[in-house]
């Protein structure tokens, strides 16, 4: 090994500090856009069981039987 690629070697310190740095970073990120995706997660169910109540309600009509009954 050369001298120069001794003092070129990354320490363990170095390693830990960038790695952390960027982990906080995405951390910031994730907790800036938390209050959207909940959001965003709340309107998609909300949706979903509008929209499967409305189907059922329909097939429910389709499927019942209308019998009428008049006085003679």
């Amino acid at each position: 090994m050369s001298p120069k690629a001794s003092e070129e070697q990354t320490s363990r310190e170095d390693l830990r500090s960038t790695l952390s740095s960027f982990q906080d970073g995405l951390r910031a990120q994730v907790d800036n856009r938390r209050q959207a995706i909940v959001t965003v997660a709340g309107v998609v169910v909300v949706t979903l069981v509008v929209v499967s109540y409305l189907i059922g309600r329909r097939g429910g009509r389709r499927r019942t039987t209308l019998v009428e009954i008049r006085r003679v």
